[in-house]
């Protein structure tokens, strides 16, 4: 009863260190989601304004001349475990992508990622072990700098990322989405189709194209993080909240059975005590 109780503060706690950092990496996530969104929307209508027959189309939204079959894949896990399902439903979304993807070049963030891809002897090409609980945007800067150079040389077809979405407080979902070449976002659902606006640019707008392309990559690589790090402790907010209940339950449990047992042992002992004196009066 004393392990069991040690063991529901301990997951207690815990669940409290993910509340308090669930809170504050969502409002991080959703300050960053605006910006993210609204920037895309701008691409979305510099790319239709230089359209794509048009000369000079930014490399970033063409597929190279020169296929080479091959594909870049960067896979976003855990440092730490005890947050239930997260890490296995990437890992499977992982799974998926190697069907058709078996020769992609492998890029991991997360010790739980990098120890899976280890044991079933599965090669790591590059190992992000820089990034911490709360990267910053320099830090995922550099990572989208280097993809989007290696795109434009051709060394690569596409760009995947594989993360956890935050879609709501009760589902995130597993996705592999494709960074490179970057593909213009739909129209939003929750606010109707894109509404047919005329817009004079100013400088032109290949010139824009040209400033906003990266930025955008970066902002969308920035945001996967965000999402993965926001459903990554709502994982193990519930892991460690149903955790404590069931060390909560197993102690009452035990209690019964040690108050059975108590109550038996007392029983025996005054039936033991009776039938001593009962002899003696005899």
């Amino acid at each position: 009863m004393k392990a069991v109780g040690n063991i529901e503060r301990i997951t207690k706690t815990m669940q409290m260190i993910a509340t308090a950092r669930f809170q504050a990496m969502q409002k991080r996530a959703v300050a960053a989601q605006a910006y993210t969104r609204k920037i895309a929307e701008v691409v979305s209508e510099l790319a239709d304004s230089v359209g794509s027959d048009a000369e000079g189309v930014h490399p970033l939204l063409l597929q190279p001349e020169e296929s080479t079959g091959k594909v870049a894949v960067l896979v976003l896990t855990s440092n730490r475990g005890l947050c239930g399902g997260y890490n296995a439903n990437i890992i499977r979304k992982v799974n998926e992508f190697f069907r058709e993807h078996d020769d992609a070049h492998l890029e991991v963030s997360g010790k739980k990622g990098h120890a899976y891809f280890k044991f079933i002897g599965r090669k790591v090409d590059v190992y992000h072990d820089e990034f911490d609980d709360s990267p910053s945007y320099e830090e995922i800067e550099a990572v989208a700098n280097t993809y989007m150079k290696d795109f434009v040389a051709g060394k690569y077809d596409a760009v995947y990322v594989i993360y956890t979405a935050f879609i709501s407080m009760a589902r995130q979902e597993a996705k592999a989405v494709q960074l490179l070449p970057m593909q213009p976002p739909e129209a939003d659902k929750d606010h109707g189709a894109k509404a047919e606006t005329m817009y004079d640019f100013s400088p032109e707008p290949e010139v824009l194209l040209a400033e906003l392309l990266p930025v955008t990559v970066k902002t969308r690589l920035y945001q996967c993080f965000n999402e993965s790090l926001v459903s990554e402790q709502l994982a193990r907010m519930i892991a460690m909240k149903s955790a404590t209940d069931s060390a909560g339950k197993m102690k009452k449990s035990l209690g019964r059975q040690y108050n059975r047992a108590r109550q038996t042992a007392i029983t025996t002992e005054l039936s033991e005590i009776i039938g001593g004196a009962a002899a003696l009066d005899q």
